[in-house]
């Protein structure tokens, strides 16, 4: 992984650091020194004021080798985080750790047809069940992370899939957690910081498409985290094949979300999206596919392949990661996606040089997602506050 250049700022210099631990899990003095690009004397004195503040700890561990390092560095776990994620069916909320274990969940079910009040209504029925959990326990948050469905720039206050009031949702928290952090996302970048700090082996560290199919079909374009544009959504979820096509939930015909979603697939293999939910990565052996359904199946991969190779042409990059359904079917049935792509980047993958990775699903393990972005947010800010004049 080409390092970033030296941090600038003393924030900078501390969400480097804290950065790396969260996506490390932990690391040893001398390679976390040279991940950041720092001496080993400037490294001890922002460890000896992290400690201090609470955010890291140091624990002995064997040495790496012979006369090597005894003490591993990690991210505090006393540090607590709150996650509200927001699905088609409910509002997850919860409490937990950098690490991503979580202490405390609850889900707030939403209404039939949602509305910008009646979601907002959700909210604070959720806002309350956190607050007073915390208060019991006598617990202070030191961020929060909330993740909406196609949140975006040009649907900050009037969100297209799922209707609410984001602006006035942050100034529920105002009222009900005073000076804690609080960060909105779109559930894309959420999921793809999750697989990128939780996954194991995760297949790209440097710049990269990662795609989400799940209720809805989104990407976010990954870059060095630290950076403040390094999360970036785009909606490729919402390009039209064709106006005669099934009805998404934007209000367009022949979406390729309308084409692979999980509504859309639960509706190919004639089930509930209540049952595909419940059956989670089971499904795929549990409900017998006939040809016909898996040639289906295989068309509507290959037009989500050409979503992502369009997406391709307009900002090339030279690895793709999809998560979903589609990470769960044979390697026979995803080559499709790879045909796709082919067929629609001038001179396929091969000339474009573009490597493509399938990982699991993170679906119903709300509120995971939000909280793998909590944490990344955090560390981001180098564990300062955002009025902090400390790193100017």
């Amino acid at each position: 992984m080409e390092m970033p250049e030296q941090p600038r700022s003393r924030r900078q210099t501390r969400a480097a650091i804290l950065t790396h631990l969260l996506q490390s899990g932990g690391s040893f003095r001398p390679p976390l020194a040279r991940a950041v690009r720092l001496s080993e004397a400037s490294l001890s004195r922002i460890l000896f004021d992290l400690k201090a503040e609470g955010l890291i700890e140091e624990v002995r561990r064997p040495a790496p080798y012979v006369g090597g390092p005894t003490g591993l560095v990690s991210l505090d776990r006393t540090v607590a985080l709150a996650a509200l994620e927001l699905t088609g069916q409910w509002l997850s909320v919860g409490v937990g750790g950098l690490s991503g274990e979580l202490h405390y969940t609850e889900r707030v079910p939403l209404p039939k047809k949602p509305t910008v009040e009646s979601v907002g209504r959700v909210f604070r029925e959720a806002l309350a069940l956190l607050r007073d959990w915390t208060r019991r326990r006598r617990i202070r948050l030191a961020q929060v992370g909330v993740t909406v469905p196609g949140l975006g720039r040009l649907s900050v206050s009037g969100n297209p899939i799922i209707p609410c009031d984001v602006g006035a949702i942050g100034d529920m928290f105002g009222e009900l957690f005073a000076g804690v952090p609080v960060t909105f996302t779109n559930s894309v970048v959420a999921h793809a910081t999750f697989h990128r700090c939780r996954t194991e082996n995760y297949p790209f560290s440097d710049a990269h498409l990662f795609v989400f199919v799940g209720q809805g079909v989104a990407g976010a374009w990954l870059d060095d985290p630290i950076e403040n544009d390094a999360l970036d959504p785009v909606e490729l979820g919402h390009m039209v094949f064709g106006t005669d096509g099934p009805r998404c939930r934007c209000g367009h015909h022949g979406c390729v979300e309308a084409y692979t979603s999980l509504p859309a697939l639960a509706d190919l293999l004639r089930v509930t999206e209540a049952e595909l939910l419940r059956l989670g990565s089971e499904w795929v052996t549990t409900i017998p596919l006939t040809s016909r359904v898996r040639q289906e199946l295989r068309q509507r991969l290959f037009r989500l392949g050409l979503a992502i190779g369009n997406t391709l042409n307009v900002k090339p990059c030279r690895g793709v990661v999809v998560s979903g359904w589609p990470s769960l079917l044979t390697e026979d049935d995803r080559k499709a996606v790879i045909d796709g792509i082919d067929s629609c980047l001038l001179g396929g993958r091969k000339l474009a040089q573009v490597s493509l990775a399938f990982v699991p699903p993170s679906m119903s393990n709300d509120p995971q997602a939000a909280l793998a972005f909590a944490a990344l947010c955090l560390t981001r800010s180098g564990g300062m506050p955002a009025a902090s004049t400390e790193a100017a």
